[in-house]
């Protein structure tokens, strides 16, 4: 996967994917296994850390999904983009941000660093 609009827009879809067997597909095609995860309020250290941690912000907010905003900013082995955590039924914002990703050579994300813009 060297695509990076195509990598980001997995990496959305597997903080939307309520399915536990079909996110972990799209996490192991989307993160190598040593993958990490860290912004202020979680951490994982692997893909089942991971998995672990989206189910978690999942039954927190169980009416709401990740959209992305903006741009994709990408070079050499390096990501920023911009998302927006919002209400399903009204589209009211919760929480936008930006996650920062450093990709492997076999183009699937290595690590992932967020900050809450708001």
């Amino acid at each position: 996967m060297t695509d990076t609009t195509t990598l980001v827009d997995h990496y959305v879809a597997i903080w939307n994917e309520r399915d536990a067997e079909q996110r972990a597909a799209l996490i192991a095609e989307t993160w190598t296994e040593d993958g990490a995860y860290l912004d202020p309020l979680m951490s994982g250290n692997s893909a089942a850390e991971i998995d672990a941690m989206i189910e978690g912000a999942q039954l927190q907010f169980p009416r709401h999904e990740i959209r992305k905003l903006g741009a994709i900013d990408a070079y050499n082995d390096r990501m920023r983009f911009s998302w927006e955590l919002v209400n399903v039924d009204d589209g009211t914002r919760l929480l936008a941000g930006t996650d920062f990703a450093t990709v492997a050579e076999d183009g699937r994300l290595s690590a992932v660093t967020g900050f809450l813009d708001e």
